[in-house]
């Protein structure tokens, strides 16, 4: 059974600053040119409530994947660090993972929810398009090579 809670606790916050590190040492690629090193010691920082959000999906009772959401504007929100630990992977998780993110996003008013993302991340890039991601120009910094803007109305 797959749950996914707001992380909001001390614990829950720790869980996610590993699920974080656990995210950044899967890419091929340092997280520098979006102050990572910052981001995780100021967590919850822009994912903090009412702008933004921090959640933990759990499978039976084991953490399993995380999400975030933070504000761009007053419209528009961003998707942030979707990550599944590989041995829960292909489970659903980081598509329920996404879909609270994106009712998350609507009941705090935003319309649109941007993202940005690398050409390695083959199965989130399908995700994403499935759920109504369609690709935009640049709206952030992302220095790697084949970086995809993405945007979903809400």
């Amino acid at each position: 059974m797959i749950s996914v809670v707001s992380a909001h606790a001390e614990k829950e916050l720790r869980q996610a600053k590993i699920l974080f590190e656990e995210y950044a040492a899967t890419l091929d690629f340092a997280l520098d040119f979006q102050n990572f090193e910052e981001e995780m010691a100021s967590l919850p920082g822009g994912y903090t409530p009412p702008e933004g959000c921090l959640l933990l999906a759990l499978h039976r009772d084991q953490v399993a994947g995380c999400v975030a959401l933070r504000k761009i504007d007053q419209d528009t929100c961003e998707m942030k660090r979707l990550f599944v630990r590989p041995s829960f992977r292909h489970l659903g998780i980081g598509k329920s993972l996404a879909q609270r993110v994106i009712q998350e996003a609507k009941k705090k008013g935003y319309t649109r929810m941007r993202l940005d993302t690398v050409p390695s991340m083959k199965e989130a890039r399908a995700l994403y398009k499935k759920l109504g991601f369609e690709a935009i120009p640049s709206y952030c910094h992302n220095p790697v090579p084949g970086a995809v803007f993405l945007e979903r109305k809400l």
